[in-house]
């Protein structure tokens, strides 16, 4: 992700100055060289993959970008970052480079809204398969997370009312955005353009485009970065609303 890219869960999340860096995911920045891993980006024609943290070890660092130091990505002392998972986080994946996948974590638990990118080791993650078929409950409900909710209602004819606001907090303000579609599962994905009048394939370059899978007991969320103000994603883990 390329959103409030920062420090996750805990004393385990102690990154350095040098992770803390923003994003959110969307189009890939300019300036992003094959050894820089700044967020996980948008793909319209693919729904996000999430990995999970396998590791027989108590835990695995990410690993710093060629932004950071030229020699990175690397399996070296010199590259690896401050901040690290433990078995069993999930987090976003994207491009690879070599034997490292780039990632983003934020767990759907977290109460301050700050993610981590880097790249992680291929081999310490699995790839987790989205529930294939959501049963209508499965969607259905309050879903939250730091920066985040969205409440999913019947809307009858199979449809479901899809509405979610999110902010983002600047150094001196309060950014924010505001779904509200209405949108029918296929294929295991409810996915939306804008207020869900226009298929999401068919959507426009300025529109707001929404994805969401259902993983394991979370809602996991994807947009193109049009749905608010300037870093306001709705993309991350969510969790069931107490």
């Amino acid at each position: 992700m390329r959103s409030e890219m920062c420090q996750g869960r805990g004393a385990r999340l102690l990154a350095t100055a040098a992770l803390l860096v923003l994003g959110a995911i969307c189009p890939a920045l300019a300036d992003e060289k094959p050894g820089d891993c700044l967020g996980v980006d948008f793909d319209a024609p693919h729904p996000i993959a999430i990995g999970k943290i396998v590791t027989d070890k108590p835990r695995v660092n990410f690993i710093k970008s060629a932004w950071e130091d030229a020699a990175c990505p690397a399996d070296s002392d010199a590259c690896s970052a401050q901040a690290y998972l433990v078995p069993g986080d999930l987090v976003l994946l994207g491009k690879k480079n070599g034997a490292y996948t780039c990632a983003s974590y934020q767990s759907a638990e977290d109460r301050t809204q700050r993610w981590t990118n880097g790249w992680l080791l291929a081999v310490s993650l699995a790839p987790v398969t989205p529930v294939p078929s959501p049963a209508r409950s499965d969607w259905i409900g309050g879903w939250v997370r730091a920066g985040g909710e969205i409440d999913i209602t019947e809307a009858g004819d199979g449809r479901l009312k899809i509405h979610g606001e999110a902010i983002y907090r600047a150094a001196q303000d309060v950014h924010n955005g505001v779904i509200d579609a209405t949108a029918k599962p296929a294929q295991g994905v409810v996915a939306f353009a804008d207020d869900g009048k226009v298929a999401f394939d068919k959507a426009g370059a300025d529109s707001c485009v929404v994805r969401m899978q259902r993983v394991e007991a979370l809602l996991v969320a994807e947009d193109n970065g049009n749905c608010g103000g300037v870093d306001v994603t709705f993309a991350g883990f969510y969790r069931r609303k107490e």
